[in-house]
Formats: C-alpha cells, structure tokens, sequence
C-alpha cells in the first residue's frame, strides 16, 4: 500500500471519528463526501471504509448504517494528535481567576473540576494530595492567653491544621516568639515524619531540661499537639463534579458506580506520577467497571513533586481535542497556584 494511500485512509479514519463525535450517529460515505474535502470519490472511500471496519478500527451496527470508531479507531485518532490545540488567552484568563479565588487548597481543587466539568461536559475528578508528600512551610503561634496558643501548621501542599493548645504553665508575651521560632527551627522544609521526629526530639530535650524553664512547659505541650497532628493520615479523597453527565449515558451506568465506590477511580489517579496527559480508553481500563469509558488524566504539583491527579471520565465518543486541552490547562493552573506562582 502507497504511503498517499496509508496517509487518505488516516483521514478518512479521523473525519469519522470526529464526525461520530460531533454528531452521535454512524457515519456514511456519502456524509464523509459532503463534510470533507478529501478529493476521492465515494466509491474509493466506501473501499477505504471497508479496509478500515476489516482492520478493526470502525464497526457497523446494521448492515445498512454508517460506521462508528471502535476503541481501536479513538486509540489513533488520539494518538494522532501530534498538537492539541491551546485554549484561547480568555479561556486561560477566566480559568486562572476563578482557581485564584479559592480559599483554601481543598477549595482550589472544588473549584477546579467544577471548572473542568464545564469545559468539557464530562465528569471530572481530582484526588486530594498525598499528604505524605508534604513539607511543613509554616508553623505559627499565636497566643489566646496567658495558658492558651494557637498553632497554625501549613504544608507546602496547601494542607492548613489549626490546634488550641492549653498550657499547665503561664506564657509571658515575650516568650512567644521563642516558642515559634523553636518550633520552626525543628520543623521547616522537613517531610512530615521528619518533623514529627526533630519535634518529639524537642520535647524530649524540654522534659531533660536542655531549655529555659519558662519554655519547658510550653514547648512540651506543643510539641505533642504537633505530634498528633503530624501523625494524623486523612483517608485518599476524591472531588467530583458533572456527575449528572454520566446519567444522561445508560452504558456509563457501572463507571458511576465505580465513581461513587472511589477505591477504582483513586487506583487510577494514583498511577499519574508525572505531569503529562494519559488517555485510556474503553477497554485499555484495567478495571472491568470502566471499559465502556475514556479516562483523560495528568498529575498536578511541580517539577519536585506530583502532588496528586485530575481528569475526566466520559465515554468513548467524549471530544478528545478539547478535553485533553482543558484537562492540560485545569492542571497547569491548579499547580501554578498550588506552588505560589
């Protein structure tokens, strides 16, 4: 077979693949002729057609409909996308402001698969970071009273805990200060369980009364509060948004039950250890609940550390293009804010 011929099979192949998408009805020769300039006659694409059903990348569901793209079909078509296409600067923008918005790490994420589930009228879904990744950023005390602070721990992952903390022994005003920076000294830019230990190492140094007296108390009972937090392990979590989508498609019945399960859909999120997008389509899912779907994820965070993945869940027929496009930018912008850019 001629490479001309080889690259108008190709075509022929991606305008029913897109045609399907487009439309949600099988594709004939005739549809093929008047949407596309592919400069053949019906007769040589009805050939083509064939020879493509025969190699199994498009199927026909009675003897006189068009065609539909099998999974084999979605799987070139989608390897042939050498360069999706960018979102628009008002697209960028909009999205950047929203995600700017957020509150809280917890909110960014909410915020971004709404966003995500908008854009690309699927269901989408991020996991919450793996806290075991974390590094403490921040920990800040702040004094409620003369036996009472508050401790303000911040992760590098956007994690925030708050802790009241009551003292058996008076803390003057001005030993505030030590505290924190005694607190800070042993925990900043450590993992967490590094932190637990230099902070537990703390408080075995106060109770041997290797520190001031006035900051033995102190330190003890903070030291201990941050030890039970640090050793704290939220359960995996899941955001979902656009699950209505799903309804409205009666095959994609056990891909939302899977969804709701969450112990699958984790599985997979958690297999996106780097930044770029991997598709995964009808039956290339492990998992028998999600073979009638296509799966569009990434990892989020930075070049140090994938802190998590995003996606979207639809079926085979989703709009691959645009999807991968707002699924690369939803996570480029999630990142972006996550590590304070």
């Amino acid at each position: 077979m001629s490479s001309s011929t080889e690259q108008r099979r190709n075509e022929v192949l991606r305008a029913i693949v897109s045609d399907f998408i487009a439309l949600h009805e099988p594709v004939g020769s005739k549809m093929l002729v008047d949407r596309h300039k592919l400069g053949v006659s019906s007769a040589t694409i009805r050939n083509d057609m064939a020879v493509l059903e025969a190699e199994g990348y498009i199927t026909q569901q009675h003897a006189s409909s068009g065609r539909i793209p099998t999974a084999k079909g979605y799987r070139a078509f989608v390897d042939g996308l050498h360069q999706v296409k960018p979102l628009s600067s008002p697209e960028r923008r909009a999205i950047l402001n929203f995600l700017e918005n957020g509150v809280d790490l917890e909110d960014v994420l909410r915020r971004g698969v709404q966003l995500l589930s908008q854009l690309t009228r699927q269901v989408a879904v991020v996991q919450m970071p793996d806290l075991r990744r974390g590094r403490v950023k921040h920990c800040e005390v702040v004094q409620l009273g003369t036996h009472r602070v508050l401790l303000v721990l911040i992760t590098d992952t956007g994690r925030v805990d708050q802790r009241n903390v009551d003292l058996a022994q008076p803390l003057a005003d001005d030993d505030v200060q030590r505290l924190r920076d005694i607190v800070n000294s042993a925990m900043v830019g450590r993992t967490l369980d590094d932190a637990c230990s230099h902070i537990a190492r703390v408080a075995r140094d106060a109770q041997n009364q290797q520190l001031p007296s006035e900051l033995r108390g102190p330190v003890v009972a903070v030291a201990t509060v941050l030890v039970e937090t640090l050793l704290e392990r939220p359960t995996d979590k899941l955001i979902l948004a656009g699950t209505p989508n799903l309804v409205r498609t009666v095959e994609l019945t056990p891909v939302l039950e899977a969804l709701e399960e969450q112990v699958v859909v984790l599985k997979l999120l958690s297999s996106a250890r780097d930044l770029q997008v991997k598709v995964s389509i009808g039956e290339e899912n492990e998992d028998e609940e999600l073979r009638s779907a296509s799966i569009i994820s990434t990892g989020y965070g930075n070049n140090e550390a994938v802190l998590g993945g995003l996606g979207v869940v639809g079926p085979t027929h989703m709009d691959y293009t645009g999807s991968i496009s707002s699924v690369t930018a939803v996570a480029h912008y999630v990142s972006r804010i996550l590590s304070g850019e």
